[in-house]
């Protein structure tokens, strides 16, 4: 049998799933696929599901064609509508309802599950019937990228899937193959930290300008610069851009439904799309602001490497000579201080702080540090 897609670096995931897959083999009610964000989860859930939609299908090339696409009526896929969260409305008729339904025209149902690590207790709750007492042909694969966050009453139903962290070889390659010159690509691969799927958000579209936000950032307050520069600015800018794309997403899917939904529901319809769409825009821009930061908190500890005489350990390979310049004349234990007041800003924004305020107040605090 070939190998399943997105599992090729990943031993665990590939032995388990394929064991399930294979001729005889029974296919558990519940998977936790988990391990960090780009490893292949996403892609190993889809093609699972395909070969679990597929099998005994008159055409199993069809059936993997339209999950592919994500139409196939008995596979459903769920992200969280919360800003930070998976709530009750996320999965109450989506998962548990429609779990109790047969399918449409496979043997099986599949429901794929992203970021289990945020449900929310009730949300949590509403599930467990489903983990303990599914239907025969109901299969549920949930996805993590924080084991340690799964709530036990989940984690305990699952049969779990380990995803291991690419290498910084494999990122490097991965994010090559979108034609990105080797040297940006080696750092973006370092600055992801083992995130495949940010290595790839830094090297493409607007990643270029949010990393130039975050060296800025910290390079003003390296060099006494931040009342004459304002760095934080590139960073709400970045942040706003995205937010704004991401609305833009949703508010095409939503006229796109308007037309085939009835009148009388077209206002329900409305008002549940406001909702997300505030939702999505919250966590796109606190993500966007969080990853500046943290590239801001990377150049402290790369500075930090080299006056340590650590260089290898660097992550902004592509930006030596910059990082050597904002070494000379300061001291390992200032560096490190500046990434723990970065580090305590990026916690304070995923509470309900003003950013701006909380951006600019901790460029003055830097810099004050690094005088």
């Amino acid at each position: 049998m070939a190998t399943l897609a997105g599992t090729e670096h990943h031993p665990n995931a590939r032995a388990t799933l394929g064991a399930a897959l294979a001729p005889g083999g029974r296919p558990s009610h519940a998977y936790l696929f988990h391990g960090p964000a780009g490893s292949g989860k996403r892609t190993a859930a889809r093609a699972f599901a395909a070969a679990l939609l597929a099998d005994g299908a008159p055409d199993p090339d069809g059936v993997r064609r339209r999950v592919e696409h994500g139409t196939h009526p008995d596979l459903t896929w769920v992200a969280p509508s919360g800003a930070h969260e998976m709530l009750v409305g996320d999965i109450e008729e989506a998962v548990v309802a429609a779990a109790a339904m047969t399918p449409f025209e496979s043997a099986r149902r599949v429901f794929v599950i992203e970021r289990a690590d945020t449900l929310i207790e009730q949300a949590a709750n509403k599930m467990l019937k489903t983990l303990e007492e599914p239907a025969s042909f109901v299969h549920i694969v949930l996805l993590s990228d924080r084991l340690a966050e799964v709530l036990p009453t989940i984690r305990s139903r699952c049969q779990l899937v380990r995803f291991d962290a690419l290498t910084t070889t494999q990122l490097e390659e991965r994010v090559g193959r979108h034609g990105v010159p080797p040297e940006l690509a080696r750092a973006c691969a370092r600055l992801a930290l083992g995130d495949g799927e940010r290595a790839l958000e830094l090297a493409l579209g607007d990643g270029p300008a949010l990393r130039a936000g975050g060296e800025r950032f910290a390079r003003a307050a390296i060099h006494g610069k931040v009342a004459a520069t304002r760095p934080w600015t590139e960073l709400l800018k970045v942040k706003r851009a995205r937010g704004e794309e991401a609305v833009a997403r949703l508010e095409a899917q939503l006229a796109d439904e308007l037309e085939v939904v009835s009148r009388r529901d077209r206002r329900k319809l409305e008002n549940a799309y406001s909702e997300r769409i505030r939702r999505t825009r919250r966590r796109v821009e606190t993500g966007a602001l969080d990853l500046g930061l943290q590239l801001s908190s990377l150049w402290f500890r790369d500075v930090a490497c080299l006056l340590w005489e650590t260089p290898e350990l660097i992550h902004h390979t592509d930006r030596v000579d910059e990082l050597t310049r904002d070494a000379e004349g300061r001291r390992a234990t200032q560096l490190r201080e500046a990434v723990e007041l970065v580090e305590e800003t990026r916690r304070r924004l995923r509470s309900n702080v003003t950013e701006e305020l909380a951006l600019e107040a901790l460029a003055y605090r830097l810099e004050a540090l690094l005088d």
